[in-house]
């Protein structure tokens, strides 16, 4: 993960933006991602802390129940591409070049991190409205009730096993097309909030094949899901959102630059 230039990003993103020589250092990316997270956890979190993470090559990262899925050498197979499973819940991610993800770590104390799971991620949600609003994208967090509508609108939907296809609470949308989605991890150690944002319109065929779904189910993803560019109608710079996410993150946090 590296900027086009290292003067377009603040100091903090050194870690999260760190430059690779070859192209398999970037396809482990989200190898390193998934490290980074689970060590978070592996002993209790004294301040919070988050990164973010751009990726060069696509990888899939499946849910923590989707082991029985498919297999690593299934989707490399099927589709070249390298798959990983995450500690969080929820569907299958495609990651890759079009979207920007955050990492998020916060001690069990923390004021954000509330007695219920879904209210711990409205802060979150909220926030993405802002950075998204602030790149002239209106978008909107949705609603608990608002969410399981859509969730038993589409209880038997053939697409459950992508996290883009359903909508959680205070996950970010416009018009009901998923642009950001979250996951969490809870633990008495602390409390991990995992965010995937759409840049740009991912390679949904890709994401089927490796999953062994039938590949006009990629159609259907397009249209439950939305991107930064589509909505702006203009590319808009990963480093760019990158470093307005990076503010508003240290602002909620309370972390300044000096700290990261």
């Amino acid at each position: 993960m590296r900027p086009t230039s290292s003067a377009t990003l603040p100091d903090s993103h050194e870690e999260s933006f760190m430059s690779l020589p070859t192209l398999a250092a970037e396809i482990a990316v989200h190898r390193a991602e998934q490290a980074w997270n689970q060590q978070q956890l592996a002993a209790p979190v004294a301040r919070p802390d988050f990164r973010l993470w751009r990726y060069r090559a696509p990888a899939v990262v499946l849910g923590c129940s989707q082991r029985g899925l498919v297999s690593e050498a299934q989707s490399v197979q099927r589709a070249g591409l390298d798959l990983v499973q995450r500690h969080a819940g929820g569907g299958a991610v495609l990651v890759g070049p079009w979207m920007l993800s955050a990492s998020i770590v916060l001690p069990t104390s923390h004021p954000l991190v509330t007695a219920s799971a879904v209210q711990s991620y409205r802060w979150l949600g909220e926030l993405f409205v802002s950075v998204l609003s602030g790149a002239g994208i209106a978008t909107e967090a949705l609603a608990p009730e608002a969410a399981k509508a859509s969730q038993q609108r589409h209880a038997n939907s053939e697409l459950g096993w992508a996290c883009f296809a359903g909508l959680s609470p205070w996950e970010v949308v416009v018009d009901q097309r998923k642009i950001v989605g979250l996951a969490q991890v809870r633990r008495r150690t602390g409390n991990l909030l995992v965010a995937g944002l759409l840049l740009d319109r991912p390679e949904w065929p890709l994401l089927c094949q490796a999953m062994g779904k039938p590949v006009e189910q990629a159609l259907a993803l397009e249209h439950c899901t939305t991107s930064c560019a589509e909505q702006a109608g203009r590319i808009i710079a990963v480093t760019d959102m990158a470093t307005a996410l990076d503010a508003a993150l240290r602002d909620v946090l309370a972390l300044p630059m000096a700290e990261r």
